[in-house]
């Protein structure tokens, strides 16, 4: 799916001089959605892939007999490394900057590089009533739906809050209905996930529980391996907020290793739940697994996609893995959900496991790749959602 994007821009902070990214791919009902990252790097074309890709995540989860009915896609990012002393002010200015689009078109959280509570507290002092208030004006019941959503938020199982875990469940099920459709045995297949942040940790708690073992996990510091398996819940106590494992909790059967070496490990399936771009044409030979589920936003590059593919290497695409977590803000705000964790996960395992089985069936039809197989998905849908309720309106 390449079409030109409704709205593009780049805002540069006249504090700093760093610059952020606003990108509008389609409305639906004249509302779009779409997360906030901030990154070291981040480039416009980089936030237009993201929100392009969000447009295939709305449609995917379109169910006509719903009450959640999808928006457009849309994207933002910001130039800046988070831990950087300057960043919230930065982010601060940028939310002010883009305030119109906000208040009127554009429905934002968390993204890569920013928790929710920090995008909340950022609005809040921007002068925004609600990162998505755009999508109030939808509702039947504005203040029964946003106090629902608050109540999601506030609910936690094991000291976590819901809205850290819904998405890993997301991620979780879709490995798992690779393994199922293979006839694979979820007792001892081997994990390697990059990224141990909100998505990757709960990935690997949800799989572990699931009972695969997750043989290596990457930050920021390297990886950190055990053939054995690793011990997730230790790992993912000793984290600090950006994701890095406190390397003094690990046991002296677990190996420290290099960076890169998550991608080596002896495993069935790889996670990279981190950074766009991770895996490119040169460190994909390193790759034995034969899954890899995309928890992050754009993590395999395309060339790079080809070439798995000839290996016999099957690529779960982002738009379709990652895509739980936004789909829960709206089952819930809708309706379609109340604010509990046992309703969200069965809500999205049910939904995540029809999505990618309905893709993967379809890419074996096909011949083709499960990437492929999402397009012509979205391809089919999109007509309907355009039909129904109109684009760029």
């Amino acid at each position: 799916m390449t079409t030109t994007p409704l709205l593009s821009l780049t805002w540069t902070d006249h504090v700093t001089g760093r610059q952020g990214h606003l990108v509008v791919d389609r409305l639906v009902r004249g509302v779009s959605s779409g997360g906030l990252r901030m990154r070291e790097g981040c480039t416009l074309d980089e936030v237009t892939g993201l929100a392009r890709g969000m447009t295939m995540k709305e449609a995917l989860h379109y169910n006509p007999d719903g009450r959640y009915i999808p928006l457009g896609g849309a994207k933002g990012g910001i130039d800046c490394d988070p831990q950087d002393p300057q960043a919230y002010g930065i982010l601060v200015r940028y939310l002010r900057a883009v305030r119109p689009y906000i208040e009127t078109m554009w429905t934002t959280g968390e993204d890569l590089g920013l928790t929710q509570d920090i995008v909340d507290r950022a609005a809040a002092d921007a002068g925004l009533v609600s990162s998505i208030q755009a999508v109030y004006r939808l509702l039947d019941d504005e203040a029964s739906a946003r106090q629902r959503l608050s109540d999601a938020f506030a609910v936690e199982v094991d000291g976590i809050g819901l809205d850290e875990l819904v998405g890993g469940c997301g991620v979780a099920e879709s490995v798992l209905v690779a393994l199922d459709r293979a006839g694979t045995a979820y007792e001892g297949t081997r994990v390697s996930v990059q990224g141990l942040g909100t998505m990757g940790g709960a990935t690997a708690r949800f799989l572990a529980r699931a009972g695969l073992k997750i043989v290596a996990v990457a930050d920021i510091k390297g990886t950190v391996a055990n053939p054995d398996g690793l011990d997730v819940e230790a790992l993912l106590a000793a984290r600090d907020s950006y994701g890095t494992v406190d390397r003094t909790a690990l046991r002296p059967e677990d190996l420290e290793l290099p960076g890169d070496a998550w991608l080596s490990v002896d495993a069935e399936v790889l996670v990279p739940a981190a950074v766009s771009y991770a895996v490119d044409t040169a460190n994909q030979a390193q790759i034995t697994a034969r899954w890899i589920v995309e928890a992050a936003n754009m993590p395999v590059l395309p060339d790079a996609e080809e070439m798995l593919a000839r290996r016999g290497i099957t690529v779960l695409p982002d738009v379709v893995v990652n895509s739980g977590t936004n789909a829960w803000w709206w089952w819930t705000l809708f309706g379609d959900i109340d604010a509990d964790a046992d309703e969200a996960f069965a809500y999205t395992r049910r939904s995540m496991r029809a999505l990618i089985d309905q893709m993967l069936a379809r890419a074996e039809a096909d011949g083709t790749t499960p990437r492929a197989a999402a397009h012509a998905i979205v391809a089919d849908r999109l007509p309907v959602i355009a039909e129904r309720f109109g684009w760029y309106r």
